[in-house]
């Protein structure tokens, strides 16, 4: 009879002599700040476009951008197997797909205390689904520094007042709270899917096949929700608009992303991807029309630090001290 052992080994890697490899964590935290400045760009559209109108041509866009890489990549495709494709499949549906949707509904309700809060939910969804999928396990000093990296971010988000998001989220505004903490949720398992995935394929072919397989989704949910105004409303001026969202946080973002993803676990990949709405709330105090003259207070200032040491940290410790992964075997 079979009998399931529980092992455990330390990740090794071969030495690496690649400056991305070796600041993967920093780098991962360069594409989290470029997925910053779609909130300037998304601005501009959510007046008078839904969030699937948004979405869709966003996707369609980056899909031209990365055609190339997809047609070069199809050779890789035979390195698939059943597993490999369910977590390509997720990845376009969920993080890429219906995450983009729900963080911008979230945004669209202007309760953006809500949505910044619940997407610090993000990491932590992230560990554990790492810890269940991949068997990552940190060392016991991580999580004070995780810990310390989530409350820099707070203190950026909700300086001006700290218990702020708590008072909100009590005042009927449950509806952009839960889609912003759907978006978490989803994009939190992209970071672990696209570590899984990034072991079979390149980093190019990763990036081209979430937005390419989302494509279609977007479309469905687009005609479903809008029928046939789905692609009505476009205005000549939101040409640069979305020609800078699918650009930046993006293409170049995300093929950043995935290229730093490849050499760094999930579990420090989602505490660099912090990054994101720090660097967002400095956008937003940015004057007219690059931000919303939000003014900036101290605890950002030092909140920031603490996350800037955190993310030097985990890319200095990366290799010294990488994860524990548990691996199930049967055994006669």
């Amino acid at each position: 009879m079979a009998v399931k052992e529980t092992r455990e080994r330390t990740v090794s890697h071969p030495a690496r002599t690649s400056l991305v490899d070796r600041f993967s964590v920093v780098l991962i935290a360069v594409a989290a700040m470029l997925w910053a400045s779609d909130t300037y760009f998304r601005a501009r559209l959510v007046g008078h476009l839904k969030p699937a109108q948004i979405v869709v041509i966003e996707d369609a866009l980056v899909s031209l951008f990365l055609l190339a890489f997809l047609l070069r990549g199809i050779p890789e495709l035979r390195r698939l197997d059943r597993r490999g494709w369910l977590a390509v499949g997720l990845i376009a549906i969920g993080p890429q797909a219906i995450a983009t949707l729900l963080f911008t509904t979230s945004f669209s309700y202007g309760h953006y205390a809500e949505t910044f809060v619940l997407q610090q939910t993000q990491p932590l969804i992230a560990i554990l689904l790492a810890w269940l999928i991949l068997g990552e396990r940190r060392r016991t000093w991580f999580w004070p520094t995780a810990a310390l990296a989530i409350v820099g971010v707070y203190m950026v988000v909700f300086a001006q007042n700290l218990t702020a998001p708590f008072s909100d989220l009590q005042h009927g505004r449950l509806e952009a709270g839960l889609y912003a903490l759907g978006a978490a949720a989803l994009w939190a398992s992209g970071t672990v899917l696209g570590r899984f995935v990034l072991g079979k394929l390149s980093f190019t072919t990763t990036t081209a096949l979430r937005f390419t397989l989302a494509l279609p989704v977007l479309i469905v949910v687009a005609l479903l929700q809008y029928g046939g105004s789905a692609f009505a409303n476009y205005q000549p001026s939101d040409v640069l608009p979305f020609v800078g969202i699918a650009l930046i946080p993006g293409f170049i973002a995300l093929l950043l992303y995935y290229r730093a993803l490849r050499s760094t676990p999930a579990t420090l990949a989602t505490i660099a991807e912090l990054a994101y709405p720090v660097t967002a709330t400095f956008i937003a105090s940015a004057p007219p029309p690059y931000g919303f003259n939000q003014p900036l207070y101290l605890p950002q200032f030092i909140g920031t630090g603490l996350l800037i040491a955190v993310i030097l940290i985990l890319n200095y410790t990366k290799d010294r001290t990488p994860p524990v992964v548990v691996e199930e075997d049967a055994a006669a």
